[in-house]
């Protein structure tokens, strides 16, 4: 479940990138609003409208999105502080226990 959530955010997210790059500084969007681009399909009016609204719809699923996976994987995060743990950062009741001098069986 997480996984797919986690795949759909990063579609989301790049979905949210690209149009907001598309969009120009001014508001005018794509800059096809005159004759030459496209011929007249879209006012620039309407184009930025329409990468308003798209860039508002991403940007809520994206918050949604991000809510959810964050309530998803609170129980998953180990209990305890950062500061808790050893200098080297592997515990040492994990760390494996290593000999001091390798031995060699005799023949």
């Amino acid at each position: 479940m997480t996984s797919i959530l986690l795949v759909v955010f990063l579609l989301v997210t790049l979905a949210l990138i690209g149009v907001i790059l598309v969009q120009r500084s001014e508001g005018g969007g794509l800059g096809i609003g005159t004759s030459q681009g496209m011929g007249g399909f879209m006012s620039g009016r309407g184009t930025a409208n329409l990468l308003t609204r798209t860039t508002a719809v991403l940007g809520t699923i994206f918050m949604a999105l991000a809510l959810v996976l964050a309530m998803l994987g609170r129980n998953e995060a180990p209990r305890g502080s950062i500061l808790d743990a050893p200098a080297g950062g592997v515990p040492a009741a994990t760390a494996p226990a290593v000999p001091a001098v390798p031995t060699v069986p005799n023949n």
